[in-house]
């Protein structure tokens, strides 16, 4: 345990999620069945401070994301989000707004592989929350929808607009975002949105094998590979270079590159410390 990790105690239970931790695996569910795990106020901000959290901690090396019931994730819900925000002033929907972001950006900086497991709808939010994870494994049952068109706003919410060209590429990213319509699995799988498509009912058990698989591996190189790649998506080539040199001096200094050349001479496999 890092000695630098908040000086307030986790979180014992949550409102909006169920979360489980076993073997440096994080299993997060979004827990609202009956609602398609539409999302509340209160679970944003249960994701966003959850995330915080989970970063803080040296217990967690891989993150799985998923939905309890028919599907992954329906959105924002209608009446508590939309129906709400009709009568909110401008400067509070700001701050709703920039914590959907900041839920994002916790994915996206947290210093451990997030994985979406989905099936059934992933669609709104629901569908940035995939977009925003290292690995998308999805069962055939799965479809994307970024719907904000539909309700009268900028496709681009919660960072879609500079993640998804990045993942499918501008063309498609344009259509998705603009006209809102469904992407069933085949259609995500070929386009480069899903990681892995399994059999129907199998994303929550594909996870959670490569979340162990991760869990398993090699900590810090995970970390570190993360954080770059999502630092050098604005870079010009000479900075990329220069900050992977800088990244492969620290991390040669590490315990896990000296465990990776002792296991090599021995030969036998490495026993990864994260260090």
């Amino acid at each position: 345990m890092s000695p630098f990790t908040g000086s307030a105690r986790s979180t014992g239970s949550w409102d909006h999620l169920r979360v489980r931790t076993e073997d440096g695996v994080a299993t997060v569910t979004l827990d609202r069945p009956d609602k398609l795990n539409a999302l509340t106020f209160g679970a944003y901000a249960d994701l966003r401070d959850l995330l915080a959290e989970l970063s803080r901690s040296r217990g967690v090396r891989a993150l799985v994301l998923a939905g309890e019931g028919r599907g992954f994730c329906s959105g924002g819900d209608v009446d508590e989000i939309i129906g709400a925000t009709l009568d909110m002033p401008t400067g509070q929907l700001l701050d709703f707004n920039r914590m959907t972001g900041q839920v994002v950006r916790a994915i996206r900086e947290c210093p451990f592989p997030v994985i979406a497991a989905v099936h059934g709808v992933a669609a709104g939010a629901g569908a940035v929350l995939a977009l925003a994870a290292d690995f998308r494994i999805a069962d055939p049952t799965a479809r994307f929808a970024f719907l904000f068109t539909k309700v009268g706003l900028s496709g681009g919410d919660m960072g879609a607009a500079y993640l998804l060209p990045r993942v499918v590429g501008l063309g498609h990213a344009t259509r998705l975002l603009m006209l809102g319509d469904a992407v069933r699995a085949p259609e995500a799988e070929r386009i480069g949105l899903i990681s892995q498509l399994t059999e129907e009912g199998g994303a929550d058990a594909a996870a959670q094998a490569l979340a162990r698989r991760l869990a398993e591996g090699p900590a810090l190189a995970y970390a570190q590979t993360k954080a770059l790649l999502t630092a050098e998506l604005d870079m010009p080539l000479p900075a990329s270079v220069e900050l992977d040199a800088s990244t492969q001096a620290l991390l040669m200094t590490s315990d896990d590159y000296r465990e990776f050349h002792a296991s090599f001479t021995e030969k036998r496999p490495p026993k990864w410390q994260g260090s």
